[in-house]
């Protein structure tokens, strides 16, 4: 996929930028959108040309979620089956963006909230300006906070007490409290983001795609493991990287006291 139809997306120096392109609404998502998005990151693990993802901001606003007209309305409208189908296909988007085996970073200005704060929170790293305001706001619409994996990540990134007091109340999290808290790796002028999201996705490009790559499962899967599980799992990831070229590369470069040029492979 090359030319979205519902989101807005460049590919340079090995970074694609994706961004959410209705600005004059903040960015909001439909059905066509999840399910466009969710093709698109599903089929990352297959091209070599992206090795870092940018997911940006537009307009000032990062997304308002899911359409109130578009989407909210019509599931007031449906049935269990066809509730359920759309579930799936939400947390479809975040396993996607997981297991895409490419680093994510979210560029998050002004709003971010509902299923914008799951796709900030499923990336990998993210950056914020000081406008920047992220809710998990579903109990606020009557729903439960555990939507997209919302219960099983927050924690990991925020802590559980702090998870459980954004998803019980819905209430928006300052980008100082989420710098504060670990959700933001960092705060950068609103002028400012688009850059740094750019230049901190080049510097993840230039890295070891595969080992990247690695690092990023590893960081996903080892949710579920033992230490001992763990530490056996990345005893064969690593001895896995070690057969690649890119680590050859690295030692010569440093026996020749050069900068290593990694290839992805």
């Amino acid at each position: 996929m090359t030319d979205p139809t519902h989101f807005s997306l460049s590919l340079e120096g090995g970074v694609a930028t994706v961004t959410l392109n209705r600005p004059e609404r903040k960015n909001p998502l439909t059905f066509d959108s999840y399910a466009e998005l969710r093709d698109w990151f599903r089929d990352l693990p297959y091209r070599d040309d992206v090795k870092a993802v940018v997911f940006g901001s537009n307009g000032g606003n990062f997304s308002s979620g899911g359409d109130v007209h578009e989407i909210i309305g019509p599931l007031t409208e449906m049935g269990m089956k066809d509730l359920l189908a759309f579930t799936r296909m939400t947390g479809d988007l975040v396993k996607a963006m997981i297991n895409s085996g490419k680093p994510t970073i979210a560029a998050v200005e002004g709003v971010c909230v509902g299923a914008g704060a799951i796709i900030a929170m499923a990336s990998d790293l993210r950056i914020a300006a000081p406008d920047a305001k992220t809710a998990f706001l579903f109990n606020r619409v009557g729903l439960a906070g555990c939507d997209m994996g919302a219960c099983a990540m927050l924690p990991r990134i925020i802590g559980q007490g702090r998870a459980a007091e954004l998803l019980y109340l819905g209430r928006s999290m300052s980008a100082e409290e989420g710098e504060r808290w670990g959700f933001f790796n960092r705060l950068v002028p609103s002028e400012e983001l688009a850059s740094a999201a750019q230049d901190l996705a080049a510097r993840i490009a230039q890295g070891p795609t595969f080992g990247n790559m690695m690092t990023k499962t590893m960081l996903a899967q080892e949710w579920s493991m033992s230490l001992e599980q763990a530490i056996e799992a990345e005893a064969q990831a690593q001895a896995i990287c070690m057969q690649g070229q890119d680590f050859h590369r690295a030692y010569h470069a440093f026996v020749a006291k050069e900068k290593p040029v990694f290839e992805g492979n």
